[in-house]
């Protein structure tokens, strides 16, 4: 997928925050352990570096949510950032109730709290969690 692929999928699916731009896409795929995983369904960007993964996006398309392929797109992160990281991190808007209970289901921990990180199209600001996976095989 190229960059301009990435922003029109990405503004589909994003208000909040708000969809990010081909050159900034441009930017993060040429930045170091920076990875993408996905179709034109959806797609999550990741970064993997000493030890640690982030989630830096997760998109899917509407016509393809509640369907599975969030959860299918995640299973690809973490195993795309597995040989690097032992953990994986992920940012996320405390009013996406869809998301936060799919990284739940998934095993990720809330672990701290961003306040007013998001900025709503609005101009209100949402506070963002932190979420931590494990991403070590189990023992």
């Amino acid at each position: 997928m190229t960059p301009d692929d990435l922003a029109i999928l990405h503004a589909r699916s994003f208000t909040t925050p708000p969809p990010w731009s081909a050159q900034a896409f441009a930017a993060l795929i040429e930045s170091p352990g920076t990875f993408i995983r996905g179709d034109a369904r959806g797609f999550v960007m990741g970064r993997a570096l000493a030890g640690e993964a982030e989630v830096l996006t997760l998109a899917v398309a509407p016509d393809f949510r509640r369907k599975g392929h969030a959860r299918s797109l995640m299973t690809a992160f973490h195993d795309a950032a597995r040989p690097a990281a032992d953990t994986a991190f992920l940012e996320v808007a405390e009013d996406n109730n869809a998301a936060i209970a799919l990284y739940l289901s998934l095993g990720y921990a809330e672990v701290g709290r961003r306040p007013r990180y998001f900025e709503a199209p609005h101009g209100a600001r949402i506070d963002a969690l932190v979420m931590r996976l494990s991403l070590a095989p189990s023992a």
